[in-house]
């Protein structure tokens, strides 16, 4: 599918290529998916990958940091990030097994992860192309790549570091079944560095292993009361927290084929939104409309849910749905 690089680093183009203004930082996986008794289906996947496609696609410049392995697996994922324009030095390609996640049941899902050993956890942030982080405007982490010695620690201290030197934090837990009592501490302490956390109605539930939204909402919001809150709805749209305010956006009408991806491209939204505010000259630094970015997230998830998979929404059909919301 690709020739694939024989050492770690991936890619290394010898041109002075602009360094990109956003990185997502964590998994790209494949996922299995059984179709019927005895047939399975092979997708790529993974949120924060997803996030890294969905801004790219919106016409950010955009590196995914991550390892990914040298088999078919890694090809795919190797492949579909080119696809992308992702910025592929900071794609890292190991010789370990690829990580999966086997989704056994589809209605209501099920599914387990495979990945001991696997090339995920072989990503090293010092491989990263020099000065990125003077480059870098924001930075997304999340998904299941928290969750995963050594990686989880990597992650952190990458985060932590980055918010030292004043880039921006997005934060998506992404909630999944192997976020047990063990992964709280992550979720407070990415929480407590993040500017922006997007969360799902969902996410709340199993985060906080609580039928009380409300109640899950606050106790994410104590953790670090100048985030803002992206909270995402499903049909019910998204609503925006930040400080004392909330706005409230309902989705537009829209034929509906899946939903696969759409919290990541609404997270992809609304930080293009914020990247764009800050490069305009004419708006105050302190002003940033919280509604409009919200608008145009909810015009991105909706996007995203117009075609099967999770296919990254293209900016000219975003904007062609704010009109209707």
């Amino acid at each position: 599918m690709t020739n694939r690089p024989a050492s770690n680093s991936v890619n290394v183009d010898a041109s002075p290529l602009p360094l990109p203004l956003f990185i997502s930082a964590g998994e790209a996986l494949t996922d299995l998916i059984r179709t019927d008794d005895d047939q399975w289906l092979s997708k790529t996947g993974g949120s924060v990958w997803n996030v890294a496609r969905a801004m790219a696609s919106l016409g950010v410049s955009t590196g995914f940091a991550g390892a990914i392995s040298q088999d078919w697996f890694g090809d795919a994922l190797f492949a579909a990030s080119q696809e992308a324009n992702l910025d592929l030095r900071f794609l890292q390609r190991v010789a370990r097994s690829p990580l999966l996640a086997i989704v056994y049941e589809t209605t209501p899902p099920q599914y387990n992860f495979i990945g001991e050993n696997s090339a995920d956890l072989a990503f090293d942030p010092t491989l990263l192309p020099a000065n990125w982080q003077s480059a870098a405007k924001w930075a997304h982490f999340g998904g299941i790549s928290l969750t995963r010695t050594p990686l989880a620690e990597k992650l952190i201290a990458l985060a932590e570091e980055l918010k030292q030197a004043g880039v921006k934090i997005s934060y998506d837990p992404n909630f999944r079944n192997v976020m047990t009592p063990q992964y709280d501490p992550v979720l407070k302490r990415m929480a407590q560095l993040a500017d922006v956390i997007k969360v799902s109605d969902e996410d709340l539930c199993g985060l906080f292993r609580t039928d009380d939204q409300d109640a899950a909402l606050a106790t994410l919001r104590s953790f670090n009361p100048e985030a803002a809150i992206l909270l995402t709805l499903g049909a019910q749209g998204a609503t925006m927290l930040v400080g004392e305010q909330e706005w409230h956006v309902m989705p537009p009408a829209i034929q509906i084929v899946d939903t696969v991806g759409a919290g990541d491209a609404g997270i992809a939204g609304l930080i293009y939104a914020l990247i764009q505010e800050s490069q305009d000259a004419t708006t105050p630094s302190t002003e940033i409309d919280w509604h409009q970015h919200l608008r145009f997230s909810v015009a991105c998830g909706s996007a995203a849910c117009m075609t099967a998979g999770a296919k990254p929404p293209q900016l000219a059909q975003a904007v062609s749905l704010l009109s209707s919301i």
